[in-house]
């Protein structure tokens, strides 16, 4: 797929269709793949790198990169990376107009920390095919390990292989995914015991050093000036000293996102404590659709989510209530 996408984008820049392509090259390591913006056929040639660590996910990116002066640029979007496009471009925060979206097929990506878990360590070179990689270490080791077995968690429960926004695709275009088990592990936090569900996130989030790795990287994260920057607030890029600093940044977060959260799963993907954050944006996912309706955030381009689209059906707070119990 890697030289299909090459080809496309050369040729669209060629032709003038774009003036830059917003793609993957290698970074620190070889399985490091990093964002980057590619100028010229050249450049394209020498660093644009698609495979299965290329698991960032582009759209935000979009946000200053479709204000600037200039052509359209093209952004290869897998189907979780649509959702998150298209809700950007839903709230007015990416210009459709400036960007040029091939979609891609995707089979799911690769979780580095896996392999590192298997024992490997001090990777010097990975190699793949469609179902393996290959993995060599600086000691000689070498070792071939299935892709199943490593993948990310939030391809093991991907809610769909369809790309909603494109232009052109590269393979198929895949559907819903009716039957995935992205809540699975919210409900057994459900099931907890308050004591038991309080010990649980204290136990994660006090691993939190106030990176904002996650709200760096978050599609649904937009703000021109976050309120955790405000030098009067008493909190801009402060490491928690109590365990209610410590929930209370990841707390009103997920808040601010409600809604309007895709599930893309890079605020996990990208914390450098492997604090599993996404189950905060679920379990909020979980309940907007039981208490108000499915909802997926970014399926489409005109619908308005819970949050912001009162009906005289939506649930009364004793609703609410009854409902979450002790929850």
């Amino acid at each position: 797929m890697q030289e299909q996408m090459i080809s496309r984008a050369k040729a669209l820049l060629q032709d003038g269709t774009v003036d830059r392509v917003l793609g993957w090259k290698i970074g620190e390591f070889k399985y490091d793949l990093t964002p980057a913006v590619f100028k010229s056929a050249e450049e394209i040639d020498s660093d644009f790198v698609y495979n299965t660590f290329s698991c960032a996910n582009l759209s935000k990116y979009l946000i200053k990169e479709t204000r600037k002066d200039g052509g359209k640029i093209l952004i290869f979007v897998k189907p979780c990376d649509s959702y998150s496009l298209q809700q950007l471009i839903k709230e007015h925060r990416v210009n459709r107009e400036k960007i040029y979206i091939i979609g891609i097929e995707c089979f799911g990506k690769t979780d580095i920390e896996k392999v590192k878990d298997r024992g490997l360590s001090a990777i010097c070179d990975i190699t793949e095919d469609d179902t393996s990689i290959t993995v060599e270490t600086a000691y000689g080791e070498k070792e071939k390990i299935m892709k199943h077995e490593v993948m990310a968690e939030r391809c093991l429960s991907c809610k769909s292989k369809k790309i909603v926004i494109f232009d052109e695709l590269i393979g198929e275009n895949g559907e819903v995914v009716e039957d995935c088990n992205r809540f699975d592990m919210v409900a057994r936090l459900e099931a907890m015991t308050p004591d038991e569900r309080f010990e649980f996130w204290q136990n994660e989030l006090s691993r939190c050093i106030r990176c904002n790795a996650c709200r760096n990287v978050c599609p649904a994260c937009t703000c021109e000036k976050c309120v955790f920057d405000n030098d009067e607030s008493g909190v801009a890029q402060k490491a928690a000293q109590t365990s209610f600093e410590e929930s209370n940044f990841h707390i009103i977060r997920a808040f601010h996102v409600a809604g309007r959260c895709t599930d893309c799963g890079e605020c996990t993907r990208v914390c450098p404590q492997h604090i599993p954050l996404h189950l905060l944006n679920r379990k909020f996912i979980k309940d907007a659709n039981e208490l108000y309706g499915e909802y997926q955030a970014g399926e489409d381009a005109d619908s308005r989510y819970p949050m912001v689209d009162f009906t005289f059906d939506d649930c009364e707070p004793s609703v609410v209530y009854e409902r979450g119990g002790d929850k």
